[in-house]
């Protein structure tokens, strides 16, 4: 079928690009460089270069799809501070052009939300855009998923960044909150299924955690060892998140527009909700966390070598 990946330069959609053609269906790329998606690594059959905040390109972008993925985030630049707005209007202009040009279905890759707590900047952002996409494309397949394991994933690569530089690891107190991380590989083979997945699993959100549960603690130590370095920690009983995670962005080489709103987002447990069995509805077999730290490091490695191992 005819698809687009908007957001191909990204982690994400670079190599859904390739699973897509692989799979037999016909890729059309929208990003707003060519540039950045050649330096991705992704060779979509067509791309169209266009804004989803003005709406430029779309559509031509959206012209015969089938099934368009939204892959698009917003959070760093000079306008960071007001995402949450950008964000909104920016799906909001793209559910409502890809209802006008017969999309059958949007997927949308967001995150997990927790169950009974405030939403942060971050999250609440991601529902917002879930809601426009569901609204307007009764089809659509949202997925939500939290940190994801892989070579070319911010989160997971702020986390390795953070090991390496740090001799002692200050772990604020939402260290002891819970998640589900899950493989990199996983994300993809859900995104890949969803695009033919049956109307039964569709109009709906979907939550796609990995089978490990821990804590965020838990977390961080297990991916130091696998990196094979040893770092003593340092439980806080505060969390400090404006400042933290400044701090923390600057030890990483990260963007503080990225890495803030990311840190209030781990303030509560962010888990799958109860009765989502989105790996059987989907038919994918889950990587375990290990597997998936391991595998992500060795890819990493292959362009640069990374303290300790």
């Amino acid at each position: 079928m005819q698809t687009l990946v908007t957001g191909a330069s990204g982690y994400v959609g670079a190599a859904l690009v390739a699973r897509l053609q692989r799979d037999g269906h016909a890729v059309r790329g929208f990003a707003r460089s060519r540039e950045r998606v050649a330096a991705a690594g992704a060779a979509p059959d067509a791309l169209v270069l266009g804004d989803v905040v003005t709406g430029a390109g779309l559509d031509e972008a959206l012209e015969d799809v089938e099934v368009a993925y939204y892959l698009i985030h917003s959070m760093e630049g000079a306008a960071a501070g007001a995402f949450a707005d950008t964000e909104r209007r920016s799906a909001e202009t793209f559910a409502e052009r890809a209802a006008a040009a017969g999309v059958r279905r949007v997927v949308y890759l967001g995150g997990l939300v927790p169950g009974d707590a405030p939403l942060s900047r971050h999250l609440g952002s991601r529902l917002a855009v879930e809601h426009a996409l569901l609204e307007a494309v009764p089809g659509t397949i949202a997925l939500r998923a939290s940190i994801v394991i892989g070579a070319r994933s911010r989160s997971f690569r702020f986390l390795v960044r953070l090991i390496e530089r740090m001799p002692v690891l200050a772990l604020p107190a939402w260290r002891d909150n819970r998640t589900a991380p899950i493989d990199g590989r996983d994300v993809l083979e859900y995104l890949a299924r969803a695009a033919t997945a049956p109307d039964a699993v569709a109009g709906r959100s979907w939550d796609i955690g990995g089978p490990d549960v821990m804590t965020y603690a838990a977390m961080i130590a297990r991916i130091a060892d696998a990196m094979m370095v040893r770092r003593p920690s340092l439980p806080l009983d505060v969390t400090l998140t404006p400042v933290a995670s400044v701090v923390a962005a600057a030890i990483a080489g990260e963007d503080p527009a990225l890495i803030g709103p990311l840190m209030e987002s781990l303030e509560h447990d962010l888990l799958p909700r109860a009765g989502h069995d989105a790996a059987a509805a989907f038919g994918v077999h889950l990587h375990a966390f290990d597997a998936a730290v391991e595998r992500a490091l060795r890819d990493w490695e292959r362009t640069e070598e990374l303290a300790g191992r």
